[in-house]
């Protein structure tokens, strides 16, 4: 009975998409050693939302798709992995990273917002920054 009723439950929550396994947020340890050396492009919603550049001593270059690049760093504070930008040095912009079976996971964190972003490519080939206003 007690099988039973296990695999009711199993059954329950897999109709609810409650996630069986809990997401183990990546350390900064595992974060840098996962992304340094890397481009890597997020999609939220199966759209394209951005590309960011991971470069040695924590250096970053991010870009919303089709934006101008903006320059930044990384840092670790608990189990999440904040970025500050050099042209708005006060706004912190925090993440939990956890790996997924497609590689790259993302929850931002604050404000209320749920936004989730997700790997949907990696290369080692850097960002390619055009400048302001190319070509005007």
């Amino acid at each position: 009975m007690k099988q039973i009723r296990n695999i009711a439950i199993l059954a329950l929550m897999a109709c609810l998409g409650t996630p069986l396994v809990a997401q183990t947020p990546m350390s900064a340890a595992e974060f840098e050693a996962y992304v340094t050396g890397r481009t890597l492009t997020f999609g939220l919603d199966g759209m394209p939302y951005g590309i960011e550049e991971f470069r040695p001593g924590r250096r970053t270059t991010w870009a919303f798709m089709g934006d101008e690049c903006r320059e930044g760093h990384w840092f670790d504070r608990d189990e999440q992995i904040c970025f500050v930008y050099d042209d708005m040095p006060q706004q912190e912009h925090c993440w939990i990273f956890w790996r997924g079976d497609e590689g790259l996971n993302a929850r931002f964190i604050g404000d209320g917002e749920q936004t989730e972003l997700y790997e949907v490519q990696r290369s080692s080939r850097p960002l390619i920054c055009p400048g302001p206003e190319v070509g005007v």
